[in-house]
């Protein structure tokens, strides 16, 4: 390892880990997350779950995590579901009634911070429109969500990824390529786009924990929301190729990673060498 990478490995104080496709894959997890958990608590490094999946609520993610035997705590997980109402609520004070193209499961946390969710229905006019990973998407409304843009209404996308990465035989379209959907049908895209590579989950880290940028690791197998997200945020930053990203993407794309690593259990070993 040379001098310079060691010096600004030993600088990290917390990381800041992506989910899917960095500590599991889907539903699995992979074998050598807890022991990399363990590891950064003996080198006294915090870190926290950062996530632009909106399908699951912070207790949904908390009990996946358990059940794979993390044991983590609401303070360490950053959604974008909650950065998106927070969005919403500093840029749209207004906006009561939302058509929220999304999971049961996200439409309820929007709800319960107050918002009403519209219907699959011409007559029932929203104020702002937002697009989400929806798993449960029927076609009407992805049509319905499509004609309130055409309308010229606010329009929020939770997050930019095209894919959700998974272990099944099959291709989990996400948020991006259903805003492309509808872009290719109304020719606009989102207003705003939450989540990475937005900085603002970062931000929240450096606030909480009173840390700089550059103590923090963003870690993630995305190079275009984790990696830039760390590159907006002026944090360390971490490219895993256990999920989307691979070695020939890594180097096409303009802002290259702090590094890159196999998966989390060599960005543990580099840890633990830096500290010695």
């Amino acid at each position: 390892m040379d001098a310079g990478l060691k010096e600004k490995l030993r600088r990290i104080r917390h990381v800041a880990l992506d989910m899917d496709g960095t500590i599991y894959l889907s539903d699995t997890i992979f074998p050598f997350t807890l022991d990399f958990l363990s590891g950064l608590t003996r080198l006294g490094i915090s870190y926290s779950f950062l996530t632009n999946n909106p399908t699951r609520s912070l207790d949904d993610y908390l009990a996946k995590l358990h059940k794979m035997g993390i044991q983590a705590s609401r303070e360490q997980m950053y959604s974008t579901v909650p950065a998106t109402i927070d969005y919403i609520k500093e840029n749209y004070p207004e906006a009561r009634r939302l058509f929220l193209l999304g999971t049961p499961s996200m439409i309820s946390q929007f709800e319960e911070a107050g918002f009403e969710s519209t219907a699959e229905d011409a007559d029932d006019r929203p104020d702002l429109v937002v697009v989400a990973f929806d798993t449960t998407l029927v076609y009407p409304r992805l049509c319905r969500a499509a004609w309130w843009v055409a309308q010229d209404l606010p329009y929020i996308a939770t997050n930019p990824d095209r894919v959700c990465p998974t272990d099944r035989p099959t291709i989990l379209i996400d948020c991006g390529s259903l805003c492309a959907c509808i872009e290719q049908a109304t020719g606009r895209k989102p207003d705003a786009v939450i989540g990475k590579p937005d900085p603002a989950m970062i931000r929240g880290i450096e606030h909480r924990y009173g840390l700089k940028a550059d103590e923090i690791a963003m870690v993630g197998d995305r190079i275009y929301t984790d990696v830039e997200c760390a590159y907006n945020a002026g944090a360390f930053g971490v490219l895993v190729l256990s999920g989307e990203t691979t070695l020939g993407m890594a180097r096409e794309w303009p802002h290259a990673p702090s590094l890159i690593c196999r998966d989390i259990e060599e960005l543990g070993l580099l840890l633990e060498e830096a500290n010695l």
